[in-house]
């Protein structure tokens, strides 16, 4: 299986909230290489897991951190349906912001 390694640029100006990333559907790819649905949805439940927490909520059994989103790698698809991958980087672009901004104000207190 093959496995896509994201860049390390993260613009911080792009901020989101565990609302939108649970309602976000994304675009469907069939004859051009997508990622792998069940991969980024389950990726996707621990990145809402985590916002919620950081909104307030429960924190989850274990966060993720800015780098395992940046980081994060999915099964890519070619001739079945897959998600479009750059709708799926532009999201964990914008959640890895969220989360590095959330880390910074976290280390500042410390």
């Amino acid at each position: 299986m093959a496995w896509f390694r994201r860049t390390d640029s993260v613009p911080r100006s792009d901020r989101t909230t565990a609302e939108a990333v649970a309602g976000v559907r994304f675009s469907t790819t069939s004859f051009r290489e997508g990622y792998d649905m069940e991969d980024v949805d389950a990726f996707l439940e621990a990145c809402v897991e985590t916002l919620r927490w950081l909104e307030g909520g429960v924190r989850p059994a274990a966060p993720l951190t800015m780098k395992q989103v940046r980081d994060a790698r999915f099964g890519q698809t070619k001739f079945r349906s897959g998600y479009d991958q750059g709708e799926v980087d532009d999201l964990l672009d914008q959640v890895a912001a969220t989360l590095y901004d959330a880390e910074a104000a976290r280390d500042s207190t410390s």
